[in-house]
C-alpha cells in the first residue's frame, strides 16, 4: 500500500533534484552527476546522522558570451519557476498542498497513513532514558530489525501460542526487573523497546563484522575450548521441545574488557562442528558488548556454531520481539548480595507445537518474543540437548588464568546466599508438557576455578549451585 508519506518523500525528492539543476544553471555552471544518494544503515546500528556517498559529478565553467546569454535569461527562468511556465515545480507544490489537505480532512486516510509510514517526529520523541545511561527506543513492532530478514519481509508478529501443559507463572519473579523501567514507564502498545546501539559500542568490538556475535569456536558442554570455561548441568539423549529454569542473578567481576561472565539456558541440536544450532537466554556481564559491568538480560542464536549466523539480542534480523515492557540487552536490577537478599529470574523457552517457532517467556508469564523455525536446520524439528549453567571467557592475561568471576564469584560449596544457583530445572517433552529433568549431569571444565554441585528437593526440584572466583589463590592458576 502506498502511503501519504511515501508520496510526499518522492515529491520532495523530485523537488530537491529540480532545484539542484536550476541552481547549477542560474549560477552559470553545468553540473552533471551520475548519482546522488545516501547510505542506508540498519535501524539498530550507529545512532548518528547518515553520511552522503561520494558524488560522481563534474562541473564546467561557461565562456564569456554564454555567461551574458544566461544572465539575460536568469530573471525569465525565475519568473517561469514560480508562475507555472516551468513544468515541474508548480506540480510539486500543488501535489504537496493536495496531499496535506487530504491528510487533514480524511480521518480514514490519515489513520491508514499513520499505520503504514515511519513518523520521524513522533518516533524520535518515543524513547526512555535509563538511570544507567542507556537509551531505550520504542520502535513500531513491524519496523523492528527482525523484519529486515528476507524471509520475514512484510510480515508482522504472530499472536501468542499455547503454553506448555503444567506451566505456571513464577510468582517469585517480578516484572519490573530492569533499570529503564524503574519509574514504571514502558513503551506504548504496538511498539517494542530496543536498547540503542551507540558508535562507541561498535568501536569496542574486535571488528564491525563480529559486533554482537560470539567468537566462532567449537564450544562444547564437556570441553574447554577457545578460552571458554563452563560449569553446567545438562540432559542429553532424548528429544526436547523446550526448557525452563530460575536463574540467580549476580554482578560478577569481569577483569578484562574482552572477557564476559554469563549464566544461561542453552537449547541445542546438531553436532558440535559447523552445524551446531543453539538458542540461548539468560543474563551476562560483558564490558565489550555493553560498555559497563552491569548484568543484562540477553538472548543469542546460531545455526552454524557461531560462524556467520545469529547474534546477541536484536543486533541482527531473526528474533521477533512481541513485548513492550522488556528490553533485551538492558540492565537487570536488583541483583543478589553475599549473605543478603537473593534475586532470580525465571526463563522458559519452548517450541510452539502449531507453528514450530521457538518462544521465550520471562518472569510471571511475560512473553518476550520468538525465533522463527525457518532460521534453523536441526532445531527446526527439536533439540537433542538442554544445558543450564555458567560460562566465562579466559584470555589468560600475563599468561595466568583470569580472575573473572562466574556466578557470585564463590564456590558451590558455600550454598544459599553465597553461591549462585539454578532451580526448578524442567524440560518440555513431545506432548508440549513441562516435566522435571531426568538424569541431570553436572560438569565443570576447571573445578579448581569454577565448580558445581547438584541436588533435588521438594521446593526447588532439580537444582545446583555453581561458580567461583577464577584466579585468586593456588587452586586456580
Amino acid at each position: 500500500m502506498v502511503s501519504i508519506g511515501d508520496v510526499v518523500r518522492a515529491v520532495v525528492s523530485e523537488y530537491r533534484e529540480e532545484l539542484n539543476r536550476l541552481n547549477a544553471y542560474i549560477q552559470g555552471g553545468a553540473l552533471s552527476c551520475t548519482g546522488l544518494h545516501r547510505e542506508s544503515t540498519s535501524r539498530t546500528k550507529i545512532a548518528t546522522p547518515l553520511k552522503p556517498k561520494e558524488h560522481a559529478c563534474t562541473h564546467s565553467t561557461p565562456t564569456q558570451p554564454e555567461m551574458k546569454r544566461r544572465e539575460g535569461k536568469k530573471e525569465k527562468v525565475k519568473m517561469l519557476l514560480f508562475t507555472g511556465g516551468y513544468n515541474t515545480l508548480p506540480m510539486v507544490l500543488l501535489s504537496l498542498g493536495v496531499l496535506l489537505l487530504l491528510a487533514g480532512m480524511s480521518p480514514v486516510f490519515s489513520e491508514a497513513a499513520a499505520n503504514n509510514t515511519f513518523r520521524p517526529g513522533e518516533e524520535l520523541r518515543s524513547y526512555r532514558r535509563s538511570p544507567d545511561g542507556d537509551t531505550i527506543d520504542c520502535v513500531l513492532s513491524h519496523l523492528q530489525p527482525a523484519f529486515d530478514h528476507p524471509g520475514l519481509k512484510g510480515m508482522r508478529p504472530l499472536d501468542p501460542p499455547e503454553r506448555p501443559k503444567g506451566h505456571g507463572a513464577d510468582a517469585a519473579t517480578q516484572n519490573s526487573f530492569q533499570l529503564w523501567r524503574a519509574s514504571g514507564e514502558s513503551c506504548p502498545g504496538g511498539t517494542v523497546p530496543i536498547r540503542r546501539t551507540k558508535e562507541e559500542d561498535i568501536l569496542r568490538a574486535s571488528s564491525v563484522k563480529r559486533f554482537g556475535r560470539k567468537l566462532a569456536v567449537r564450544s562444547r558442554h564437556d570441553s574447554e575450548t577457545g578460552g571458554h570455561e563452563h560449569a553446567v548441568g545438562y540432559v542429553v539423549g532424548d528429544q526436547y521441545y523446550g526448557a525452563k529454569a530460575s536463574l540467580n542473578v549476580w554482578a560478577p567481576k569481569v577483569t578484562s574488557p574482552s572477557e564476559f561472565s554469563l549464566s544461561q539456558v542453552w537449547v541445542i541440536s546438531g553436532s558440535f562442528g559447523t552445524d551446531l544450532n543453539t538458542i540461548e537466554a539468560g543474563w551476562q556481564v560483558s564490558p565489550q558488548l555493553y560498555g559497563d559491568s552491569s548484568p543484562r538480560f540477553f538472548t543469542y542464536w546460531t545455526t552454524d556454531a557461531y560462524q556467520a549466523t545469529g547474534c546477541y539480542n536484536l543486533l541482527c534480523s531473526g528474533f521477533i520481539q512481541t513485548n513492550n515492557m522488556i528490553a533485551i540487552g538492558a540492565a537487570i536490577s536488583p541483583t543478589s548480595t553475599y549473605d543478603g537478599g537473593q534475586f532470580d529470574i525465571s526463563l522458559l523457552v519452548w517450541k510452539d507445537p502449531n507453528h514450530g517457532n521457538w518462544w521465550l517467556e520471562l518472569g510471571s508469564g511475560e512473553l518476550v518474543g520468538y525465533w522463527p523455525s525457518f532460521l534453523f536446520s536441526h532445531l527446526s524439528e527439536h533439540a537433542s540437548m538442554v544445558q543450564f549453567g555458567g560460562e566465562i571467557v579466559n584470555t589468560q592475561p600475563q599468561g595466568l588464568h583470569t580472575a573473572t568471576q562466574m556466578g557470585s564469584g564463590h564456590y558451590a560449596r558455600e550454598g544459599f546466599g553465597r553461591a549462585s544457583y539454578f532451580r526448578n530445572l524442567q524440560v518440555v517433552d513431545w506432548d508440549n508438557s513441562l516435566i522435571p529433568v531426568a538424569n541431570l549431569r553436572v560438569l565443570a571444565d576447571r573445578p579448581s576455578c569454577y565448580d558445581i554441585q547438584g541436588g533435588i528437593n521438594s521446593v526447588w526440584g532439580n537444582y545446583f549451585y555453581y561458580g567461583g572466583p577464577g584466579r585468586n589463590d593456588d587452586r586456580c592458576t
